[in-house]
């Protein structure tokens, strides 16, 4: 677990395939590489989403590949089955931390007040995820952050190009970013170019922090 922490850490950009149906998760893949993206999660409400989580490990050994949209203990395991080395949930859950850790797999759970986010941490929690992040300013990490130091904090929900470099340099360790990467519209268009020059902003914003 340590392990994935640090890279998490190091990268601070986790790429969110979250997508309708997953027959181009290759060529997406691909393009988040070429963008130097090594990071991606890949949420179980993705159809064939263990599936895909098991193609790029093997296409791509050294990207970390993690299942998103975790909500419960069953979901957990399948997950960590298939290969999984992290897991992020919308929601916090006592019993799918409980489990991650006993297989020494990262569970970072979805919090939004600082009850839940202290909370997370006393059931085991090494990362949080404050989410939906467009609800709040950047400044709340850092709020956040001032009573709760020992809290290492991912950003998830409407991080964009504009907003990142602030989320970061407000105290968010790493960043989880969804559409503004990947969506179904330059998918279903073929623009994996597109997705390619997006991911290297977000990577080169991430480099300058």
């Amino acid at each position: 677990m340590e392990k994935i922490i640090n890279k998490i850490k190091k990268h601070k950009i986790i790429s969110i395939i979250r997508i309708n149906e997953s027959s181009q998760i290759e060529s997406i893949v691909e393009s988040l590489y070429k963008g130097g993206i090594r990071i991606v999660e890949v949420t179980l409400n993705t159809p064939n989403a263990f599936e895909a989580i098991k193609k790029i490990r093997k296409i791509y050994p050294d990207m970390i590949v993690g299942a998103g949209t975790v909500l419960d203990e069953m979901s957990a395991k399948l997950a960590i089955d298939s290969g999984a080395s992290f897991l992020l949930s919308p929601i916090l859950d006592k019993k799918t931390i409980e489990l991650s850790n006993r297989y020494n797999i990262l569970m970072v759970p979805g919090v939004l007040t600082p009850t839940e986010a202290l909370t997370a941490y006393n059931y085991g929690a090494r990362m949080i995820k404050v989410f939906p992040a467009r609800s709040l300013r950047p400044s709340y990490i850092s709020d956040l952050k001032g009573p709760l130091p020992q809290l290492d904090i991912m950003a998830v929900g409407g991080v964009s190009l504009e907003n990142s470099e602030e989320f970061l340099s407000k105290g968010c360790c790493s960043l989880g970013i969804g559409g503004s990467i990947v969506n179904n519209y330059d998918i279903e268009k073929g623009n994996f170019s597109e997705i390619e020059n997006k991911a290297k902003k977000f990577v080169e914003i991430a480099k300058n922090i």
